[in-house]
């Protein structure tokens, strides 16, 4: 598929497209014409992409984990090990987005004109207190 297709099934701009290809996190392969065409992988990388963009994932994050599918060669161990270690990593993210999640919904719950609860203080993602 061209660039415009592939950003529309990736939900990505063309821009964003090129600028994966430059940093080498997605390829395209060149048509006799010049143009650019996108296999059904890549716009599924493409989506991994945004997803976890969407989640502030950083990009060298982001490279790290496509590099689980794109390296068969890798030892499946050493693949199994790196994927455990970002899923760790990605529930301790997630534990500390819903300790925001429970500031912020107990800041709507309670607020009142003139009155607000204290701020969260975080000293780990799983038992926020108020200073």
């Amino acid at each position: 598929m061209n660039i415009g297709q592939a950003a529309a099934s990736a939900a990505v701009t063309r821009k964003m497209i090129r600028h994966y290809e430059a940093l080498g996190l997605v390829q395209s392969e060149r048509q006799p014409n010049n143009y650019r065409s996108y296999s059904e992988r890549t716009v599924s990388m493409l989506r991994f992409i945004r997803h976890a963009r969407e989640l502030a994932v950083p990009l060298p994050e982001v490279r790290e984990m496509l590099g689980l599918w794109r390296d068969v060669d890798n030892d499946p161990d050493a693949v199994q090990e790196r994927a455990r270690a970002e899923v760790e990593r990605l529930e301790r993210k997630a534990a500390s987005l819903q300790a925001v999640a429970g500031a912020l919904r107990n800041l709507a719950e309670t607020a009142e004109r003139g009155k607000r609860p204290a701020v969260p203080h975080f000293e780990d993602a799983k038992a926020p207190t108020s200073f």
